[in-house]
């Protein structure tokens, strides 16, 4: 469910044209529908108000102006948890609870020292 304080992707016409922050939700006199205040993330910052129903909050389709248009919430990506690393509760990720990075195999590989490169 979309809520304050969410990012979402505006889609226009299928296609992604801007990310916005919810910053109110707030029901309009028309059961089912509200308004909800966008900041749109571009430059210059512009706060925008639009009246939609519930459905269309939540990511359902709607046209505006004869466009069709969507949201579409954006969740963040799952962060890289690391031996170490600090819990919720405070207490540290043992190093046997995450998998270790892999060696890299020997090879062919050639290391080129940029200090050694001529400027042409």
């Amino acid at each position: 469910m979309t809520t304050v304080g969410d990012l979402v992707l505006i889609y226009f016409e299928d296609k992604p044209m801007s990310f916005a922050r919810v910053e109110d939700i707030l029901p309009d006199s028309k059961p089912g529908w509200f308004h909800i205040k966008l900041l749109m993330l571009q430059v210059p910052l512009q706060l925008v108000s639009w009246i939609l129903r519930d459905v269309y909050i939540e990511g359902d389709e709607f046209t505006m102006n004869g466009n069709r248009m969507r949201l579409e919430k954006v969740v963040s990506p799952e962060e890289l948890v690391l031996p170490g690393d600090p819990l919720p509760d405070g207490d540290l990720i043992p190093s046997d609870a995450v998998s270790p990075t892999p060696e890299p195999k020997p090879g062919n590989a050639k290391v080129i020292s940029l200090t050694d490169r001529k400027r042409s």
